[in-house]
């Protein structure tokens, strides 16, 4: 049989009341109370009906968390801080994929408006003016993009891409590229910024496909130091510049962005601005309880491997 509430007020001695508010509204519980209360749930194996606390509080305890693309190694260790932060204050998350597709974003956020008590949204496709309208249905905090009236948290990826270009001039790079990502892309424009008088080649798709794809055009532009969008695009690159017997970094140096897994574990070892993944996940969520005021933005970092040498003489 169930443990239920009843049995949970018995064994510690008060009102099943006084157990409810130890789940739903703990503030408002003697801490002495509370912790004595949550022994004996957690000894009895009590876990509390979260639909009917949804109903006496107003609080579904959920949260939702949309990606541009799941498939992307950026974007797993960011869920999974979320995940494990916002569960150590009892929420649980729904996550979702949008493909970088700004229709599907928008409905995505529609139906979970419905069911979560706030949204966090990670590198949106969607306009800035379409998201502050959206934010009307919902809480909203945003990851890698400033929305004017919105909290946001901000991985400093124009910081990054600055200190990736002078990384490549440091080597000895005149002749340098940016392989910017999709249009439309907030992350984009600021490393765009950041490289002012930089070549740009694209728009590309931000995926090892893109990067095969600007091999050509990087190829023929006579950079000897290109700067990626990504660690995807960067690593297609490289092997698109293989396939055109291009080599890095001998001939051309490399440097991605996020510092994915994948970066790591090829040959050559990809240079990489390291993006705060976990902190920023866990950020969002307090920003979204309350928890801290924003906006937040957070350092990033050059990490230098095997992808970048001194310059061709």
């Amino acid at each position: 049989m169930a443990v239920t509430i009843r049995d949970v007020a018995r064994a510690t001695g008060v009102h099943v009341s006084t157990v409810s508010r130890s789940f739903s509204a703990p503030h408002l519980v003697n801490p002495a109370t509370r912790d004595r209360v949550l022994a004996a749930a957690d000894q009895l194996g009590y876990r509390p009906n979260r639909a009917a606390r949804a109903l006496t509080t107003g609080r579904t305890m959920n949260l939702g968390l949309i990606v541009a693309d799941i498939a992307n190694p950026f974007f797993p260790p960011l869920i999974k801080a979320a995940q494990s932060h916002a569960r150590s204050h009892d929420y649980h998350v729904f996550v979702a994929d949008t493909d970088e597709d700004p229709r599907a974003e928008e409905e995505l956020l529609r139906t979970l408006a419905k069911q979560v008590d706030g949204v966090i949204l990670c590198s949106p496709r969607l306009a800035n003016d379409q998201i502050v309208r959206l934010a009307e249905d919902v809480p909203f905090v945003v990851v890698n993009r400033q929305v004017e009236g919105l909290p946001w948290v901000l991985m400093d990826v124009a910081q990054g891409a600055a200190l990736a270009l002078e990384h490549l001039r440091g080597l000895g790079h005149r002749r340098l590229a940016y392989v910017r990502g999709p249009a439309g892309s907030w992350t984009s424009e600021e490393m765009r910024a950041a490289a002012e008088g930089v070549p740009v080649i694209g728009p590309n798709q931000p995926t090892e496909q893109g990067g095969i794809a600007a091999a050509r055009a990087v190829a023929d532009s006579g950079a000897t130091g290109v700067l990626c969008y990504n660690d995807l695009v960067a690593l297609g690159l490289i092997e698109g510049l293989a396939d055109l017997g291009v080599r890095v970094p001998a001939d051309v140096s490399v440097v991605g962005v996020d510092d994915i897994l994948p970066g790591r574990l090829n040959r050559p070892k990809l240079t990489t601005v390291a993006m705060p993944t976990d902190a920023a996940g866990r950020a969002a969520v307090d920003l979204l309880l309350g928890a801290e005021t924003g906006p937040v933005k957070l350092p990033t970092a050059l990490i230098v491997r095997e992808s970048t040498g001194e310059a061709p003489r």
